[in-house]
This record gives C-alpha cells, structure tokens and sequence, in this order.
C-alpha cells in the first residue's frame, strides 16, 4: 500500500533517531540586572570636564550642555572638547554634536547611530 510509512514498527524507528540525535545543553540562563546610566551634565567652566570624563571611564552616557561655557570663553570650551576626544579615545566610546549647544558622549558598549549612517543602509 502507498501508506505503509504509518506502520507502528516505523514510527518506533523514527522516534528512536530522534532520540539519539538530541543533544542536552548544559546553558545557565542569566539575568542583567544592571541598567545603563544616562548622565546629563552642563559645562560652566573648563575644569567640569573631569567630571564628565569621570563618568565617561564608569560607563555613564553623557549628554553635555556646552552652552555656558560657549557663550562665556570658546578657547576653554576647545579645550574641553579636545580633552573630551581623548577620553573618548581611551574608553573606546562615541562622541557627537546634537545641536549647537549639545553633545551626548557614550563609553564602548554604546554606539551613536547618525542620521547619515541611516540614509545609506537603507
């Protein structure tokens, strides 16, 4: 007959080398239970750069108002964000300008996506 694949001696057969064939896993389920700290800091002075990097090497994001110092002394804020750079360089992180007055900073767990980079994947 054209069903013979539905005799009980084959499907007895069948079950056993899907027995053999199955491979126990010994995997541990984990929970992450650490969030991702997002840190909102403004630069007043030159010297609120150590802050900001400080939590930079403790793997905080950071956004950054630069507004302050922009507005009271450019040559302090250049060489905020020169020393900025660095520590950027040295967490492996990511660094971008928002707005004018805004720049979000992220350790290297964290990937800043641009507007730029969506346009050519899509």
């Amino acid at each position: 007959m054209g069903l013979g694949f539905l005799n009980s001696d084959q499907e007895e057969e069948n079950e056993n080398i899907v027995e053999d064939d199955f491979v126990e896993l010994d995997a541990k389920m984990t929970e992450k239970t650490e969030k991702v700290v997002v840190r909102a800091e403004t630069l007043k002075e030159f010297e609120d750069i150590e802050e900001v990097q400080e939590h930079l090497r403790n793997d905080h994001i950071v956004w950054l108002n630069i507004k302050p110092l922009k507005n009271r002394d450019m040559t302090d804020l250049k060489r905020a964000v020169k020393r900025l750079k660095k520590t950027i360089k040295a967490v492996d992180g990511d660094m971008a300008g928002v707005d004018e007055d805004w720049i979000v900073a992220t350790p290297g767990y964290a990937e800043i996506a641009r507007s730029s980079d969506q346009v050519e994947s899509e």
